[in-house]
């Protein structure tokens, strides 16, 4: 699939089939990750992979979405504000930004693998930072369940609803 077809197909998906992912697939989306662009490379990012159960279960208590729930994988995606690159003139720290990118890849990959997800940005990181330690330190952008489509599941009726261009576009 070409790029903007991808951009314009991929849709926030809540009907989500609890069948296992491939691990294929889900290296595929890791590889993604890796290869996102960051400021001046720096990579301040760090990428959680949920599978178990038990690691599943526990994030499970950081969000309030049933559907969320029945997703075999849960991606988190996580930004190193003391890794980052920070811009000179105003002192802007780009870990926000460069996680955000990663997490624009491993959205992007999902939907191309023939998977579904959506970006949650409504979750507790306390929470799931005290459910893994390990997150600590960490600003958490995203958490992205990874599930193939509910046989019954389509895109949202606003997916196709977009702002005038003029509106939201400026060319100087």
């Amino acid at each position: 699939m070409d790029f903007l077809n991808l951009a314009k197909d991929r849709y926030s998906c809540r009907m989500l089939d609890p069948r296992p992912v491939e691990q294929e697939k889900i290296d595929r989306i890791i590889e993604a990750a890796l290869c996102a662009p960051t400021a001046v490379n720096k990579q301040p990012f760090r990428v959680f992979v949920l599978q178990s159960p038990e690691a599943l279960a526990k994030a499970g208590e950081a969000f309030p979405f049933d559907f969320v729930r029945k997703a075999p994988a849960l991606i988190v995606i996580g930004a190193k504000e003391d890794e980052a690159w920070v811009r000179k003139f105003d002192s802007r720290n780009f870990a926000d930004v460069d996680a955000t990118i990663v997490a624009t890849h491993v959205m992007l990959a999902i939907h191309d693998l023939g998977l579904v997800s959506t970006w949650i940005g409504n979750f507790d990181p306390t929470v799931m930072k005290a459910a893994f330690p390990v997150m600590e330190g960490l600003d958490l952008i995203a958490l992205f369940p990874v599930a193939y489509p509910a046989q019954d599941a389509a895109p949202g009726a606003k997916h196709t609803v977009s702002r005038e261009c003029g509106e939201l576009i400026c060319r100087l």
